[in-house]
This record gives structure tokens, sequence and C-alpha cells, in this order.
């Protein structure tokens, strides 16, 4: 390590209570809570060893992984509170202001020794600021993933009726990945309950096309390899015109206009029959 390596490291060792104090204020003010204390302190002491060790300039090294480790829970934990990678950002670049401060009481005499520990300094911290925005936008990413999944799965639901016979209400627009979705979802329900029939209701699909045809007829077949059969309901009259000048075969499918016409046949197959009181 140089002398001026070590003249910093030296700096920031002794002040670095006084240094993550002064960093917290002046990225997130007097009253900033407890946590945002604890994240700065968490990363200043990763980052202390790392600038001491003999690949320092080498961001990629071993020494560097405790920071960079800090530095996800810190985006992470942004994310989640729905910060910008900006704002995360500029909190790790505030922390060039305390040290440049004490920086300049202790070489004050020495401009070029100032000079040289100053692009030091920024080196560093410029180099924490962008593996935050990285680590940010990775977990932001994951975030947007997850919470896609799980706005299929609540926008596929998997209904049982009654015994033997299940309903899928599908609302939007069709996908591979969507559609594969649903009949993993409705193949492990039909295990489940050992239900005979199911129910697929397309009121809420805007659009019908021949890759939407071909996954529905990929799900019915899968529904009936399973031992069970298929009901497709809410095909509008406009959808209707669409599939016969698009040439699909739905043939082998059985089809209802509506969920009424649909559950109505559901359960005359099941032997239940209804009258009608006055």
């Amino acid at each position: 390590m140089s002398t001026n390596q070590q003249f910093l490291v030296d700096v920031l060792e002794r002040e670095k209570s006084s240094l993550v104090e002064n960093w917290v204020l002046a990225a997130s003010g007097p009253h900033a809570p407890a946590k945002v204390r604890s994240e700065a302190a968490e990363i200043f002491s990763a980052f202390l060893p790392a600038i001491q060790s003999a690949d320092a300039q080498n961001s990629g090294s071993a020494a560097w992984q405790p920071v960079k480790s800090a530095l996800e829970r810190l985006s992470a934990s942004r994310a989640a509170q729905g910060s910008t990678a900006g704002s995360t950002s500029a909190f790790v670049l505030a922390l060039k202001q305390p040290i440049f401060e004490a920086l300049q009481r202790e070489l004050a005499a020495d401009s070029h020794a100032l000079v040289d520990a100053i692009g030091r300094v920024s080196f560093y911290v410029d180099a924490l600021a962008q593996w935050t925005v990285d680590a940010y936008q990775r977990t932001r990413e994951q975030l947007i993933s997850r919470q896609q999944e799980e706005l299929l799965e609540l926008s596929t639901p998997v209904i049982k009726l009654w015994d033997g016979v299940l309903a899928v209400p599908m609302i939007g627009t069709l996908d591979s990945s969507r559609t594969q979705l649903v009949m993993e979802s409705l193949l492990q329900r039909i295990v489940e309950t050992e239900s005979a029939l199911a129910i697929i209701d397309i009121t809420g699909v805007p659009t019908v096309d021949t890759l939407v045809a071909q996954h529905l007829l990929k799900t019915v077949t899968a529904i009936r390899l399973m031992g069970a059969d298929c009901i497709i309901c809410g095909i509008r009259p406009q959808i209707a015109q669409t599939i016969v000048h698009l040439g699909i075969d739905l043939n082998s499918v059985t089809t209802k206009a509506t969920l009424a016409d649909a559950l109505a046949l559901a359960m005359k197959r099941n032997g239940y029959v209804f009258t009608k009181t006055k």
C-alpha cells in the first residue's frame, strides 16, 4: 500500500463515526431514521477493509464483495420502499462530502496530496454508486417479474363450482406464458379435486387470433389427456366470425356462447335437473 493510500485509510478509520454521521446528515437530513444510519455504518465498515487490501484498485476482487453485498441490501430495501435508482445512488454519492471536508482539514497545507486523496476517494465512491445502480436495477427487475407472476395468478383463478366441475374466467390478452400458467394451474386443480369437467370462460378476452386459438386447443388437449373434458364459453359474435375467417377448427371442442349456457350443460352432464317455480 502506498503512503498516500495509507494516509487516506488512517484518516477514514480515525474519523469513522463522524464521517458516517455527517454522511447520513448530508444525504437524509437531521431526522434520518435509525435504519439509514445502520445502512450507512454497514457500508462504511465494509468499505474500509476493501481499500486497505492489496487489490484495492481492482473492483472485481474478493475484497470488494462485502461492500457489494451491503449495497445490494441497500438497493433491495430502497426498491421495496419505492425509492428511485437515482435517489439511492445519490445517497451513496453523498459520502464524498464529509470525506472531502475531512481531507481538507488534514491536508490544507499540501495541495498535491489533497488532490491525490480526493481523486482516490472519487474513484472509490463513484464505483460504489455504480454498483448501487446496477444492484437496484437487478432488484427492481426481480420485483417487477415477481409482481407480474402474482398478477397472472390472480387474473387466472381456477374456481371449483361444485364437485367435479371447475371454471377458469380469463380476462385480458392471452400469450404463451399466460396460457402455460393457466394450463399448469388447471391441470393441478383437476388432479387435486378429481374433476371431470372444466369450463374456460373467455368472455373477458378482447381478441382471438390464430395463436390464441392454438393455445386454447393445447389446453383442451392437455385436459383430455388427464381424463377430463372441457367447455369453452364466452365466444361473442365478433370472435366467432374471426375464428371462421381464420379457418380455425374448433369442431372437436364443446363451445357455448355464454357462461350461463356452459353452466347449464355442465349441470345436465352431472345429472342435475332444475325446474322454475312460480
